[in-house]
C-alpha cells in the first residue's frame, strides 16, 4: 500500500479578546461539511514548508509569515482514504482579515476556542498546537507575534492572559517582561488607549529565548495570577519571590 504525506496547519490569532483558530469547512469527501484545519497533500517534488504555505493560500487566501513544524501524525486509521502521514505546522498571527475559501474548502473562518468535533484527527493536532503555543510563551518572545509591531505592556499581557486562560497581576507582569533581557525594547513613543493615561510603546527585542522565563501559574516560580475569591470579587494573590 502506497503512503501519502499531507500537511495540516494550526493558525492561532486573538480576535476581540479571544483566542481563535483558522478552520475550513470541507467541501469534498471525506468529512464533507465538517470543520477541519487547513491542509492537504504534498505534491511530487514539493517541500513540506512550501506545501504548507501553498495549501494555506489555496484554501484561505492567507499568506502567513513564519510556520513552525509542530509534529508528525501517522495513526493508521487517521484518514479513511488510506495511509496518510500528516506533518502539522503552527503559526501565531496578529488579527488578520476574514479568510476567503478556495480550492476544496466550502468555507473558511476564524473560530473561537475551545472547539471540538473536527475532521480526521484534527482535535488532537489542535490540542497539541495549543499546548505548544502556551509553553512557548514561557521561554520565547512568541507572544509578540500576536501583537502589532508596536504595542503596550498591557496589550502584551492580554495575549498571555488569553492564551494561558488566566489573569495576571499587571505590575508583576510589567516587571517580569521588562526584566527579561532583550524581550521588548521601548520605542520612545507613548499612546493613549480607550481614553486612559498615556502608555509607553514597545517593540519586540532581539532575544530568541527569555531569561528569566515567564512561567505559567502553577509552576514553582511564576507570575502572580489573579484569583477569583467569589463571583463579584477578584483579589491579587501574593507570591514570594
Amino acid at each position: 500500500m502506497t503512503s501519502k504525506v499531507a500537511v495540516d496547519l494550526v493558525l492561532l490569532t486573538i480576535r476581540q479578546g479571544a483566542l481563535h483558530v483558522l478552520l475550513i469547512r470541507r467541501g469534498i469527501p471525506p468529512f464533507t461539511g465538517q470543520w477541519a484545519l487547513p491542509g492537504g497533500f504534498v505534491l511530487d517534488g514539493e517541500g513540506l514548508d512550501a506545501a504548507a504555505a501553498r495549501e494555506l493560500h489555496e484554501e484561505t487566501g492567507l499568506l502567513p509569515g513564519h510556520l513552525e513544524q509542530l509534529a508528525t501524525y501517522g495513526d493508521p486509521g487517521r484518514d479513511p482514504r488510506g495511509r496518510v502521514f500528516a506533518v502539522a505546522y503552527l503559526a501565531l498571527l496578529p488579527d488578520l482579515p476574514v479568510p476567503v475559501a478556495g480550492s476544496d474548502a466550502a468555507a473558511a473562518s476564524w473560530q473561537p476556542l475551545p472547539i471540538a468535533g473536527l475532521a480526521f484527527d484534527h482535535d488532537a493536532i489542535l490540542a497539541d498546537g495549543l499546548e505548544r503555543a502556551r509553553s512557548k510563551l514561557e521561554y520565547s518572545p512568541l507572544a509578540t507575534a500576536f501583537c502589532p509591531p508596536e504595542f503596550t505592556i498591557a496589550e502584551l499581557r492580554e495575549v498571555y492572559e488569553t492564551v494561558w486562560r488566566t489573569r495576571l497581576d499587571p505590575r508583576n507582569f510589567h516587571r517580569k517582561v521588562t526584566g527579561a533581557a532583550g524581550f521588548v525594547e521601548p520605542t520612545g513613543e507613548t499612546v493613549i488607549r480607550d481614553r486612559g493615561r498615556p502608555a509607553q510603546l514597545f517593540r519586540r527585542g532581539s532575544a530568541t529565548l527569555l531569561h528569566p522565563a515567564l512561567l505559567r501559574p502553577g509552576s514553582s516560580s511564576q507570575l502572580t495570577p489573579m484569583v477569583t475569591d467569589s463571583e463579584d470579587h477578584v483579589a491579587e494573590r501574593e507570591v514570594t519571590e
